[in-house]
C-alpha cells in the first residue's frame, strides 16, 4: 500500500524523523485558513500517489492566504499521470540551502535491503541515477544487522555528505530504518532531504510503501486506506476478506490458487479475441479450502459487478475435493437467492482434480439453468467468452 506524502510524514514524525509540519485540505477555503494559521509563505502540494508532481504543476508556492486559496483551487481536481487530486498539503515554505536524497527499499532480486543516497536530490533524481550513477550511493543492509550507526555512517560516507551535516544524516538514516522495520514497509524515501540556512536537515517530502501482508500487526494502518480512489467493488471484496483485484473486462473469474487464476486470466483473454475482445473482469482467488460461504461471497462480488456479462468458475480440487466444491457452488447460489440477489448471468464451471467425477455429476444432476459444465479449461474459456459476447 502506497501512502500519500502527508501520511508518510506522519509515520516519519512518529519515529523521530525531523519533518516540516503541514495541514491537509480538501477545499480551497480550507487551504486559505491553513495558510492564515501558518502566517507566512506556504507551499501548496498535490497529494497523489505518483511522482512528478512538481513538473506537472502540482506543487506551488503561495505568498499569502488568498494566493494559497487560488493555487489550491487550481490544483484540486487536477489530473497528474492519471491520478485525480482530491487533497492538498499546506506547509510553510522552506528556505533550501541544499537538497539530498535518501531511501531504503526491499531488494527482492538480491534478497536483501538496499540503501540509496545522494547529495544531488530534488526533482531530477531519476536523471541523476540514469546519467550520473556514481552520484547515487547504493549500500546493502543486512536484515538481521539493520542500519546501525556504523552502517548509516558508511551510507553517508559513500554518498559524500558534507561533514557539517553528516551526523544529522546518520541519525535520520537510522530513524528511517526504524520506520521501515517497525511499520513493515518495503520502501521509505525522502526526496528532497534538505539543509536549511540554519544548518538543520529536514525531510521535506516523504514516500512510504507498506507491506499489506503485515496489516494484521498494525491496526492503525487501516487509517491509511485510500477509500476515495479504490474501486468500490474492491472495498466490498476486502470486507469479505477476499483476494480480489478489479480489472477492465466482461468475464468474471473465480478460481482457487493464485497460479490457477493467473492462468485463467490468460486463457480467457486469448479466447476472448475471437468474440470481439472479451477480457477478464477481475482476479479472484478464493483459496484452497473454499467453503460454500466463501464461494457465495465470491459469486456475490463477481455477479453484481455491472461490467460482468458471464462468470468462469475454474477450480482444481485438492485439499477441498471437487464434490465439496460443486455442492458449494450450488449452496452459494441458494444463499445469494435467499439474500434477494437477482441471478441472471451465466456461469461456466470447470472442475478437475480430487473427486472431479463426483463433482461434475453433482452439477449435472442439479441442472441449474445458469450453470454450464465444461470439461477443459480452454473450452470453458472459449465458452464463457462467447456467452459474455451474447452469442
Amino acid at each position: 500500500m502506497d501512502l500519500y506524502e502527508y501520511q508518510a510524514k506522519h509515520l516519519f514524525g512518529a519515529h523521530g524523523v525531523p519533518v516540516t509540519p503541514g495541514e491537509v485540505c480538501t477545499t480551497a477555503d480550507a487551504a486559505h485558513e491553513a495558510a492564515r494559521k501558518i502566517g507566512s509563505a506556504v507551499v501548496v502540494k498535490a497529494q497523489v500517489k505518483t511522482g512528478g508532481r512538481g513538473k506537472a504543476g502540482g506543487v506551488k508556492l503561495a505568498d499569502n492566504p488568498d494566493d494559497a486559496q487560488a493555487k489550491a483551487g487550481a490544483i484540486l481536481g487536477m489530473d497528474i499521470k492519471g491520478h485525480t487530486v482530491h487533497k492538498v498539503l499546506i506547509t510553510a515554505a522552506s528556505d533550501i540551502a541544499e537538497e539530498y536524497y535518501v531511501s531504503f527499499l526491499l531488494d527482492r532480486a538480491n534478497r536483501t535491503f538496499l540503501a540509496m543516497a545522494s547529495v544531488e536530490g530534488g526533482m531530477d533524481i531519476e536523471e541523476v541515477a540514469a546519467t550520473k550513477p556514481e552520484a547515487l550511493a547504493k549500500i546493502r543492509v543486512d536484515a538481521l544487522e539493520g542500519c546501525t550507526e556504523a552502517k548509516a555512517r558508511e551510507i553517508a560516507d559513500a554518498a559524500n555528505f558534507p561533514e557539517a551535516v553528516k551526523d544529522q544524516v546518520v541519525a535520520i538514516l537510522q530513524q528511517l530504518w526504524d520506520v521501515l522495520v517497525k511499520e513493515d514497509a518495503t520502501l521509505v524515501e525522502v526526496n528532497p532531504l534538505i539543509l536549511d540556512p540554519d544548518g538543520t536537515v529536514l525531510a521535506l517530502d516523504g514516500k512510504v510503501t507498506l507491506d499489506e501482508n503485515a496489516n494484521y500487526r498494525h491496526a492503525s494502518h487501516a487509517d491509511f486506506e485510500d477509500r476515495e480512489n479504490t474501486d468500490p467493488i474492491e472495498l466490498r471484496a476486502k470486507e469479505f476478506d477476499l483476494n480480489y483485484v478489479k480489472l477492465s473486462g466482461e468475464v468474471g473469474i473465480i478460481g482457487n490458487g493464485a497460479g490457477l487464476v493467473m492462468s485463467t486470466l490468460d486463457v480467457v483473454a486469448y479466447a476472448g479475441e475471437e468474440f470481439g475482445g472479451m477480457k477478464p473482469a477481475n482476479f479472484l482467488d478464493i483459496g484452497g479450502g473454499a467453503s460454500a460461504e466463501i464461494m457465495a461471497n465470491g459469486l456475490d462480488i463477481v455477479l453484481t459487478d455491472p461490467e460482468v456479462k458471464s462468470c468462469f468458475v475454474n477450480v482444481f480440487g485438492g485439499i477441498t475435493a471437487c464434490d465439496a466444491v460443486a455442492n458449494g457452488i450450488l449452496q452459494a447460489l441458494e444463499m445469494l437467492e435467499a439474500k434477494g440477489v437477482e441471478l441472471t448471468k451465466p456461469i461456466v464451471a470447470r472442475i478437475d482434480g480430487n473427486n472431479a467425477v463426483e463433482g461434475r455429476k453433482i452439477l449435472t444432476d442439479a441442472n441449474h439453468p445458469l450453470i454450464e459444465l465444461v470439461e477443459t479449461m480452454d473450452d470453458a474459456a472459449r465458452r464463457v467468452a462467447q456467452l459474455a459476447a451474447g452469442k
